[in-house]
């Protein structure tokens, strides 16, 4: 039977971005998540970093658990995870400036590239959705 992978904690994973900018973004991200989620970050499978735990329910039955806000320091973009109804926020998104984004990610090069005071609204707003979305264990 194989071992289980041990996650890096925080700092460890924060330590293994080797670019100095991405590396300062992803401090600032963890800064603003604390503050809006008022939970503590920490390394979830896949190298991502989540703040809070939901427990989600699909009509369909299928059921998982993830955290309420999250990204990940992927190759060319910093992957904001903000979960379930991106797809409602779209004024939202698009007050950011350059991003892309998905059904529930927004992709950000650079956070100097976004408006602060517009994340911090679009964060907000998808916590208070996906912590009407999770359901008990």
């Amino acid at each position: 039977m194989a071992a289980a992978k041990t996650l890096p904690d925080v700092p460890g994973y924060l330590a293994g971005i080797a670019d100095d900018t991405r590396r300062a973004d992803c401090e600032a991200l963890i800064f603003e998540l604390k503050k809006v989620t008022k939970c503590e970050p920490r390394v979830w499978p896949g190298s991502m970093i989540g703040f809070g735990d939901m427990h989600y329910r699909y009509a369909s039955g299928h059921e998982g658990d993830t955290f309420f806000l999250g990204f990940a320091s992927r190759k060319d973009v910093i992957t904001l995870y903000l979960n379930a109804g991106l797809c409602d926020s779209e004024a939202e998104v698009a007050a950011l400036g350059d991003v892309r984004h998905g059904k529930g990610c927004v992709y950000i090069k650079r956070l100097a590239d976004i408006h602060l005071p517009a994340l911090r609204k679009l964060l907000k707003s998808s916590l208070k959705r996906n912590k009407a979305l999770s359901v008990p264990n």
